[in-house]
């Protein structure tokens, strides 16, 4: 579904990231690993459009999208949330989810309807399914972090994607909120047919919830490959997951 093929991209001569690629299938849920500065989320920057490769292609579907803009990957199926929280502080949970529902449906400059009118039932679905129907009339920036960061991942169902991308997700949540939000990302994995890729730096999460893991290292795609490969990779086990004195 995804191909990412030998992309590279610096800044003022440093490589954060070099000759990367990355395999996603259909229905698959991938994560990316790899120590601070790897380039992950360069590399998420690049397949969803916020930046452009020096080298290297990304192929969505069969199609080349290595140089389309972030609102044309956003409108073939393609949506993300983010490292840090990036919601509408001072707008509803309702309202957050409708803006990217009405942006799908490029409903966003009418100035006959309101906006409320738009999309209620879609919208209140959505919360729904990620469990924030009951707070559907509070300010964003009243929630808390573990909420906003769910109310990211309603956002990025607004856009009706097939591919998500997740950035840290569980960052900066208790260990009872980490298990709460991965098992949600399952299930919304299998309601609504959901190819996922995600990095995180809980190794937990990562083993407990991926089909296959990519690895990188100074920008560099270490290796890609199950679970298990990953785990007894020896390159892995030196430049990341760290080995025993044995």
């Amino acid at each position: 579904m995804l191909e990412v093929k030998g992309v590279s991209k610096s800044f003022d001569g440093f490589m954060a990231v070099s000759r990367a690629n990355l395999t996603v299938n259909k229905g698959e849920m991938v994560a990316v690993i790899g120590p601070n500065g790897a380039g992950k989320t360069t590399l998420f920057n690049l397949i969803s459009g916020i930046l452009k490769p020096d080298s290297g292609r990304i192929i969505y579907k069969g199609e080349d999208i290595t140089f389309l803009s972030p609102y044309e990957i956003f409108r073939k199926g393609i949506c993300r949330s983010f490292q840090i929280v990036n919601v509408f502080q001072r707008l509803t949970v309702f309202e957050n989810v409708q803006l990217s529902v009405l942006s799908r449906e490029k409903k966003t400059w009418n100035l006959l309807m309101p906006a409320k009118k738009f999309y209620v039932d879609e919208t209140e679905r959505i919360l729904e399914q990620v469990g924030l129907k009951e707070k559907r009339d509070t300010v964003a920036g009243f929630l808390s972090h573990g909420e906003q960061k769910i109310l990211e991942i309603a956002i990025a169902l607004g856009g009706k994607p097939e591919f998500v991308i997740l950035d840290e997700p569980t960052a900066g949540m208790s260990p009872e909120e980490t298990v709460m939000c991965m098992e949600l990302i399952k299930k919304l994995r299998h309601e609504m047919d959901l190819t996922i890729l995600f990095c995180e730096h809980d190794m937990d999460v990562v083993f407990g919830y991926a089909d296959r893991i990519m690895v990188m290292v100074r920008g560099e795609t270490v290796i890609e490959g199950t679970c298990d490969e990953v785990r007894c990779d020896t390159l892995v086990q030196e430049a990341y997951l760290g080995v025993s004195d044995e």
